[in-house]
């Protein structure tokens, strides 16, 4: 029979729907292309038909924007939101509206045009999480930056227009309404219990282990209770912290392997989906936070948001993450 699951952070419900499908060979999707002929800007070689390179790493030395690099952060050339200008916040009658002003970078991951994340190295996967963190670290400097959103779109099913791997950061002038949602709910639950429900979600799982999909001494890694999506899954450190900016040299060489692993897990069980991965963090202006964790969200993108969803804002999910969590831990290392 199908259930209704509620999630507990932001009391959003989800349909648990078995009936309609369960195991990975039952969902029609397309797996994701290799690589094909077509022009590249993000190859090496190609580096003038960005623009100019924001950082890069170079271990054996180079110019910038030339060769000989493993990694480098680029301004998108066709952005969302833009770093010049005021915002200028006006009311419109009951109406509000301000100036698009934020940021909008791409971390073209390797050089390799022909590899996938989950194909690279520990370290290729280590020297993003690196980006990430240093440019999190730099964009906050900026006042009108409020949040800072780190994702991969991975295949065309996952919104990726470009073939080689990548990853984009946007720096917002506002909080975004899903990460305001789980503030609250953090904040609620903290308020009623003194504790932080990140944490208690960290032990709860790895304490029951249906949901666990693989931990280590720094991270723990579980399909949530109340999935929107088939085989979503979290990441979550163990020790309480708020910002992903401010994680240690250690913990970002663990998320590395964990994050590799896990990637390498779906593309074995899912045959190469498309995917969405999202860096769920604190505001860049609050100090730490008892009540918030941050936590990394795995979509592999495997069904579609139709009419019902959308009129609702129920998600209905037909794999319980009981089930997908026990594909990814018997997919084994890979």
């Amino acid at each position: 029979m199908p259930e209704l699951r509620r999630d507990p952070i932001t009391g959003r419900w989800v349909i648990i729907s078995v009936e309609r499908a369960r195991r990975p060979s039952d969902f029609v999707r397309v797996p994701v292309a290799g690589a094909t002929n077509r022009f590249c800007p993000f190859c090496e070689g190609n580096e003038s038909k960005t623009p100019p390179e924001i950082m890069a790493f170079r271990p054996d030395g180079g110019e910038p924007n030339g060769p000989n690099w493993t990694l480098r952060v680029v301004p998108n050339k066709f952005p969302a939101l833009r770093v010049e200008g005021n915002l200028d916040r006006i009311g419109d009658g009951i109406y509000d509206r301000m100036n698009g002003v934020g940021a909008h970078e791409v971390i073209i991951e390797t050089p390799n045009h022909e590899l996938f994340l989950s194909d690279c190295s520990e370290k290729t996967v280590e020297n993003l999480f690196w980006a990430f963190r240093e440019r999190i670290r730099d964009l906050k400097r900026d006042t009108r930056m409020r949040y800072i959103v780190c994702f991969k779109n991975h295949g065309d099913l996952a919104g990726a227009t470009l073939e080689h791997t990548h990853s984009q950061i946007i720096g917002l002038p506002i909080v975004p309404k899903r990460v305001q949602e789980e503030l609250d709910g953090s904040r609620r639950y903290f308020d009623f219990r003194e504790r932080c429900i990140w944490c208690d979600m960290v032990r709860q799982e790895v304490e029951d282990g249906s949901r666990l999909i693989l931990e280590t001494d720094q991270f723990v890694a579980f399909s949530p209770y109340a999935p929107r999506f088939p085989f979503e899954t979290w990441v979550l450190p163990r020790h309480h912290s708020s910002h992903f900016e401010d994680s240690s040299p250690q913990l970002i060489h663990n998320l590395a392997w964990v994050m590799r692993t896990l990637l390498r897990r779906i593309d074995k069980v899912l045959e190469r989906p498309s995917f969405n991965f999202v860096i769920h963090t604190a505001p860049a202006h609050d100090g730490p936070l008892d009540h918030f964790h941050w936590h990394i969200e795995i979509i592999p993108r495997l069904t579609k948001i139709a009419g019902f969803e959308w009129c609702t804002g129920f998600y209905i999910n037909p794999t319980p993450p009981e089930e997908a969590a026990k594909f990814l831990r018997d997919a084994g290392l890979v």
